[in-house]
């Protein structure tokens, strides 16, 4: 490693712990609004019960320690200073691999995806098939600086790029889902001749109205999927396009605030019947908002919503091999307009949109199918 890289510890003062439980036990709860529930957001008697939980029940500083068990570091790139995790593999021949977490999520979405990917030895896997990772936080989300007006999923893959390069990595596989969809394939598209494979959960091949015309009638049914998952809940992106700065004030101020916001988020990405914390630990979702909690970071991860006019799908590469984890109801046709798919199997288990958090194994099973032909 460069001397540019800093080692990093979690550390959140005792009082910023304590103020959080104060602010949970204080909040002021508002009416339940007329409705199905979930019609009209998270709903007050779910959200009472978890915001409980989390102030009286969840232990932050055994989570902390769980997260600290991961090698982290920081270094500044461009004058952004970037947080990230770097955990080696013991395995010979290991492949260097960067995860790229989603949106409203951080760093702690691939906690459970650690150990199965640098030791598949001790879980069941192919020794000969463990990666060294690297897991950056993205700008603004956690502990990465908030980058400036203009930022942009590209500044984002080169800062990766350049991060590689400084820990010594001239060959690596990149990952990613969500925002980590949109961020991944610009990794190779900045450093090609690096890049082995882009591996991507979903995203990729998701028809619009311009392929209308030309979808076969199973398509169209899949379309018409697509759309009612994805208009049928808050649009985030609108509302983030418009008004971030208002919404940061609630944010910042009250945890119920924030989880209400996750919550909600959480719960429309999940396609499972079962409620939520039955498919995505409950202890891992309020990591994942303590982190935003501590960080005051909920107002800055919001850049790429803000920073763009309107919503679309991510398209992809074609400079390298690409693998995706789900498939239908994208259609692989559609994907490989823009990407060289060599992996698109149709089986793989999972009920939530965050899968790693959910099914942390099986991802990782795939990952290392797809990685195993391109390595």
């Amino acid at each position: 490693m460069t001397t540019g890289i800093r080692p990093f510890t979690i550390d959140v003062p005792q009082a910023e712990v304590d103020d959080l439980r104060e602010r949970l036990a204080g909040t002021r709860w508002p009416r339940e609004l007329p409705g199905p529930e979930w019609s009209r957001g998270a709903p007050v008697d779910h959200l009472r019960e978890l915001a409980a939980y989390w102030e009286k029940d969840y232990d932050w500083r055994r989570h902390e320690a769980r997260l600290n068990a991961l090698p982290q570091f920081t270094t500044e790139i461009d004058g952004l200073e970037v947080h990230f995790a770097h955990v080696r593999s013991a395995e010979p021949g290991a492949l260097p691999l960067v995860l790229n977490h989603g949106w409203p999520n951080t760093f702690a979405e691939f906690t459970e995806l650690i150990g199965p990917l640098t030791d598949p030895r001790a879980h069941g896997g192919d020794p000969a098939q463990a990666f060294h990772v690297v897991l950056p936080s993205v700008p603004g989300f956690g502990f990465s600086a908030a980058p400036g007006p203009g930022w942009s999923v590209e500044a984002t893959a080169r800062l990766y790029a350049e991060l590689m390069r400084r820990l010594g990595y001239g060959r690596y596989g990149v990952q990613g889902g969500d925002l980590g969809a949109y961020i991944a394939p610009e990794i190779a598209r900045a450093a090609p001749e690096s890049v082995v494979g882009v591996y991507i959960t979903a995203g990729l091949g998701f028809p619009t109205e311009a392929d209308i015309p030309d979808l076969t009638p199973d398509e169209l049914e899949q379309y018409n999927e697509i759309r009612r998952w994805s208009t049928g809940g808050l649009d985030h992106h609108a509302l983030l396009r418009r008004g971030p700065q208002t919404f940061a004030y609630g944010w910042n101020d009250s945890p119920a605030a924030l989880l209400g916001w996750l919550v909600h988020k959480f719960e429309e990405f999940s396609m499972a019947a079962e409620p939520l914390d039955e498919v995505i630990d409950r202890d891992l979702l309020l990591t994942n908002a303590s982190l935003y909690w501590f960080t005051q970071s909920a107002g800055t991860s919001s850049w790429p919503m803000y920073e763009t006019a309107e919503f679309g799908w991510p398209q992809g590469q074609d400079r390298v091999p690409t693998g995706v984890y789900a498939g239908p109801p994208a259609i692989r046709r559609l994907a490989e307009r823009h990407n060289r798919i060599e992996h698109w199997p149709e089986g793989n288990t999972g009920r939530h949109h965050f899968v790693a958090m959910e099914s942390p194994g099986p991802y990782a099973d795939d990952m290392r199918a797809f990685f195993g032909t391109v390595r």
